[in-house]
């Protein structure tokens, strides 16, 4: 059965605790689906979402999934559960918004896609899990193309820009250029500003064309502090990289977007530094907040229909050892009439026995037929199975 042990909804304390670091994510994906059988997981700022395929439900797989990902199971009252139908609702919902802290956000349909092709990679996931996010995937792309929320973009890091903006900074340092630092970069640079340092591990990685953009080493981060009036952090480091006796004896306006956070909280107030944590950034004013609610509401059949078609695949897919059974059957009656036709074609008329092979083959299934339509009727199902017989042999009763 699909289920999904996730943390979305909790306060960054509690989210950081049961949060995964990019360079641990390969590792957990693997034990959890030697556990299960099949897992894949998606780890972003705001949420924490393990699915798997389990035999094994409820408090006992969810305490095993705690175990292997070496998290505190003091903290499983803090994680939503959801199996079957219901967990397969929730990632179709996700994928399209629906459950975002900033709603109907643009990121969360590529951080599910970067979910599944890892798990496709490390091949954790296959049969009803794989079609699942597939299902999920592809339900996002449509919902955002038809609902055409991506004319009203908005994301984490669009809001922490135009925050910024309406305090008029205009000095920018952006802390890691994974996906979000490079969305953050990529606001920036849409409107006027003075400055941006990118403090990276690797120089290499950024490749902006912009003399007031400078790509510093990221040791050599606080030289340049001093220079700045915001700093934008979101790293993936596993330890804050932010501490108060670094920084200049002079305000800061300071965006920790990382989970588990970046900053020390003793930062904030220190020289009058305001300091955002991500849950604080979430709930920054949204003025495009009741139209994307809206959008979402009109479009919630886009949902319900990828919902309806992974529900009668699942269905179908149970019929799948009788449909190999049939086909079986199929290609056993087939080869020995062929074997017939080769051992008897030397001495008998060949046209004669292909009619009689092919004869005896229809014979096959139209006697078994009318065996089981005689054993329906005596049983007093007679008129159900005339149906399905109709179908089958295209006659009108």
């Amino acid at each position: 059965m699909i289920q999904l042990i996730g943390v979305n909804d909790e306060d960054v304390c509690i989210r950081e605790k049961l949060s995964i670091i990019p360079k641990h994510l390969e590792d957990a994906l693997k034990k959890a689906a030697e556990l299960c059988g099949e897992a894949a997981i998606i780890s972003t700022c705001n949420r924490t979402e393990v699915y798997f395929n389990s035999t094994r439900t409820g408090d006992g797989i969810i305490e095993c999934i705690f175990n292997c990902l070496g998290w505190d199971k003091e903290l499983i009252k803090y994680t939503i559960y959801k199996c079957g139908d219901e967990a397969v609702r929730h990632l179709i919902e996700v994928t399209c918004g629906v459950h975002s802290r900033i709603l109907g956000e643009e990121q969360i349909l590529g951080q599910v896609k970067d979910a599944y092709d890892l798990a496709l990679k490390n091949k954790t996931i296959k049969g009803e899990l794989d079609r699942l996010f597939h299902t999920a995937i592809t339900c996002g792309k449509e919902f955002r193309h038809k609902s055409e929320l991506d004319k009203i973009p908005v994301s984490s890091a669009s809001m922490v820009i135009r925050e910024a903006r309406k305090r008029s900074l205009k000095r920018f340092m952006v802390l890691g250029y994974g996906e979000v630092g490079s969305l953050a970069c990529k606001y920036i640079l849409e409107e006027p500003f003075d400055v941006l340092y990118i403090a990276v591990r690797d120089t290499s990685v950024v490749d902006i064309k912009d003399r007031r953009v400078k790509v510093i080493p990221f040791r050599e981060r606080k030289e340049y502090y001093p220079d700045v009036e915001c700093i934008i952090s979101c790293t993936s480091a596993p330890h804050t990289v932010i501490n108060s006796n670094e920084l200049p004896n002079r305000k800061l306006m300071i965006f920790d977007m990382a989970v588990p956070r970046d900053v020390d909280w003793d930062v904030n107030g220190i020289n009058g530094n305001e300091v955002y944590d991500i849950d604080m950034i979430s709930a920054l004013f949204d003025e495009s907040l009741e139209k994307r609610r809206k959008i979402l509401e009109n479009f919630r059949h886009l949902i319900e229909k990828h919902i309806q078609e992974f529900e009668k695949w699942q269905n179908l897919k149970k019929l799948s050892p009788y449909i190999k059974r049939m086909k079986e059957n199929g290609e056993q009656i087939y080869k020995q009439r062929s074997t017939a036709f080769r051992n008897k074609r030397h001495t008998k008329d060949n046209e004669n026995l292909a009619d009689i092979l092919i004869k005896s083959t229809a014979d096959v299934y139209v006697n078994r037929a009318i065996e089981v339509l005689k054993e329906e009727y005596l049983e007093g199902r007679g008129e159900e199975c005339l149906k399905i017989i109709e179908k089958i042999f295209l006659i009108k009763c």
